[in-house]
């Protein structure tokens, strides 16, 4: 099911993700949510790629989600 706002999220992840991250899961999930219908495991697809963004752009580190910089990171 597709999320409309970051309030709709599943609470673990409202409550363990930076809003910034849980834009991102939120955005990644309907998309692929929506590429993916009609397949039996639609839902559980849209959570692995939602994850994966999510991932790219943050760490855990120590418990807590954190923005990866890449600043450092060649082009």
């Amino acid at each position: 099911m597709p999320y409309a706002r970051n309030s709709d999220l599943p609470p673990p992840i409202r409550r363990n993700l930076p809003e910034h991250a849980q834009d991102i899961f939120r955005a990644a999930f309907n998309h692929a949510h929506a590429a993916h219908a009609g397949e039996p495991r639609q839902e559980e697809a849209a959570f692995r790629i939602a994850w994966a963004a999510v991932k790219h752009a943050y760490t855990k580190a120590n418990g807590v989600w954190v923005k990866i910089n890449r600043q450092d990171e060649p082009p």
